[in-house]
């Protein structure tokens, strides 16, 4: 680290705190995205964290990302230390309105460092999914084993050397032996899962919930311990939507990974391209035009309201109800019907590019969502009176699965799930982004954190997003629908015919990707289910070196053995649902 030692220290907030305390052990890296990144020796890792914790003024409660970079291959790491392996940490304080990411460089021949789980237990998933994903060993970990890969998966697919298609590996086999090897690493040993058989004066029982069941929302197993029909513990396996999305990014053009970003949380669409698209606008020097980043909000607020009609019903369907989830997928047809409209697609439009986004709004557009506008809020009345003022639901949900807002910190709750403990944090109004600042709407906040909670502070948002929905088409700016700067993938279409160096702009960036030159950069935005970013590092090509999608539903489901024990197993369902979570978010 000593080539960083001789960087001007003169640094605000947080760093300068970080760097009077622990240097020379904390030196600093600039970044695009300006977050105070500091590299911290193996052996001072817990001190850092336990200060940044516990003793620093206003401290950083939440543990919002950790991860993992293989910097073997790459060229352009000027200012950084030595580091074959670097584990990162993404620490927010919502105290200070601030962010610090901590970096710790490790030589492949010595790939460990302490566990964080006695300082965050959030950082429990994390940690094995560094041991899955890179091999990196977590000295003190509870539980460290695979969590995303099955059992008996040789490597470890986020190194460089592991394969990104299965046209690059040996064809499989699965022989008699490797059959019953497989049976056997699968085999429930209760033990393994952190429970007990038997007490003193109970014999417990063990039920598979999923990872084929209804109720689960996805391809999702929880394993169950009960005491007749109480819950015990409730400890859940993820890993069976894994797909490799991270994996998939680095044979990617900048461009080309745009679809594959709707696929995260499918159900929110051009939501999860816009922290994508901005991350690589910001390492690219883009600036967005004003009726791009309207037409961009607006669509992502369609998508929102899209995706909780869909929560809403389904967890009304969970409790007991049948009738609300038919009514509010008719419903979620006709915004569908608008979103087709305007970008050509329904669920998966892909329709954010870098610099804008894909095509300019049709004519007409503003007709037919005026009248779904006109449409939607009667109908929300309606629903508050048949699903939240139901007696039979509020029975099945008030005071279940209850949490408040220090727990959801210190398990990486974001989003509607934290708002529904009383916290009023959201990006949009605490970190406006995109154009978020040029709105007027109001953030839905509850107090009891339960079940109910969490589904009614989602119910007020699809209100205050029906207000920014319209507010977009009173306001419409005029203007281009996509920057004019040679990073903006694909140009302007209708500039191609009129100068050969747009087409042959336009060719480049569109068969290789555009060049972006060597950084680092993280956006974070509210997304439907809480909070989702983006961090991408470029090593000055055509694609990403790496690409770190941190979702919420992550944390969110770690979450459930706290939430979850002495209420029952019906319980355990309004809390499953009152989570909203999708596996492809999880899992990726």
């Amino acid at each position: 680290m000593s080539e960083l030692a001789q960087q001007p220290t003169t640094r605000t907030g947080v760093a300068a705190e970080l760097m009077a305390r622990f240097e020379p052990e904390c030196l600093y890296q600039e970044t695009v995205d300006g977050i105070a990144t500091l590299w911290v020796s193996r052996n001072r890792l817990l001190d850092v964290m336990r200060y940044l914790k516990h003793e620093i003024d206003k401290p950083f409660p939440l543990l919002f990302d950790l991860s993992a970079i293989d910097e073997r291959l790459r060229e352009h790491r000027a200012g950084q230390p030595a580091s074959d392996f670097t584990v990162f940490y993404h620490l927010i304080s919502l105290e200070r309105n601030e962010d610090v990411r901590i970096k710790v460089a490790l030589a492949d021949d010595d790939l460990s460092l302490p566990t964080l789980t006695s300082v965050w237990p959030a950082a429990n998933w994390y940690e094995r999914e560094v041991f899955d994903m890179f091999g990196i060993d977590v000295i003190g970990h509870p539980n460290l084993f695979r969590i995303l890969t099955p059992p008996l998966w040789e490597g470890h697919p986020l190194r460089k050397e592991h394969p990104a298609r299965a046209t690059e590996m040996d064809p499989y086999e699965m022989s008699p032996e490797i059959k019953h090897e497989q049976q056997e690493a699968l085999r429930f040993v209760p033990e393994q899962w952190g429970m007990s058989t038997e007490a003193k004066h109970t014999d417990f029982m063990f039920l598979n919930l999923g990872p084929n069941h209804p109720s689960v929302h996805g391809v999702f197993r929880i394993a169950l311990q009960l005491d007749g029909e109480v819950l015990v513990d409730a400890v859940p396996d993820i890993g069976y939507h894994h797909r490799g999305a991270e994996k998939m990014a680095e044979r990617q053009s900048w461009h080309t990974f745009i679809p594959y970003t709707d696929r995260i949380d499918y159900l929110g669409g051009v939501m999860n391209n816009m922290p994508y698209v901005m991350a690589v606008e910001k390492m690219a020097g883009i600036e967005v035009p004003d009726r791009a980043k309207v037409i961009r909000i607006m669509l992502a607020e369609m998508f929102r309201i899209s995706s909780h009609l869909l929560f809403f019903g389904t967890f009304a369907q969970d409790v007991g109800q049948m009738s609300p989830v038919l009514y509010m997928f008719a419903d979620r047809e006709r915004l569908f019907s608008n979103i087709e409209a305007i970008t050509g697609g329904r669920m998966h439009p892909m329709w954010f590019r870098i610099g804008g986004v894909a095509q300019d709004l049709p004519d007409g557009w503003d007709t037919m969502l005026r009248d779904w506008l006109d449409y939607m809020p009667k109908r929300l009345d309606e629903y508050d009176s048949v699903s939240m003022n139901n007696s039979i639901l509020k029975q099945r949900t008030v005071g279940i699965g209850p949490y408040n807002t220090q727990e959801g910190l210190e398990w990486g709750v974001t989003g509607p799930n934290l708002r529904a403990t009383g916290s009023d944090w959201d990006l949009r109004k605490k970190r406006p982004y995109g154009g978020y600042d040029q709105f007027d709407f109001e953030i839905p906040v509850a107090a009891n954190g339960d079940c109910y909670d969490r589904c009614w502070v989602r119910v007020q948002e699809i209100r205050q997003s029906l207000r920014i929905i319209r507010q977009c088409l009173d306001n419409m700016p005029s203007g281009p629908y996509k920057a004019i700067h040679p990073q903006t993938t694909p140009p302007l279409r209708e500039r191609t015919m009129e100068d050969i160096e747009t087409l042959i702009q336009h060719f480049l960036n569109v068969s290789w990707g555009p060049v972006i030159p060597s950084s680092e950069c993280s956006v974070n935005i509210e997304a439907t289910k809480g909070w989702n970013s983006y961090y991408l590092i470029s090593d000055g090509g055509t694609g990403s070196y790496r690409t770190r999608i941190r979702t919420p539903s992550f944390p969110h489901l770690q979450m459930i053995p706290l939430i979850s024990r002495g209420f029952m197993i019906a319980d355990l369902i309004a809390i499953i649902a009152s989570i909203d979570f999708v596996m492809a978010d999880v899992d990726r």
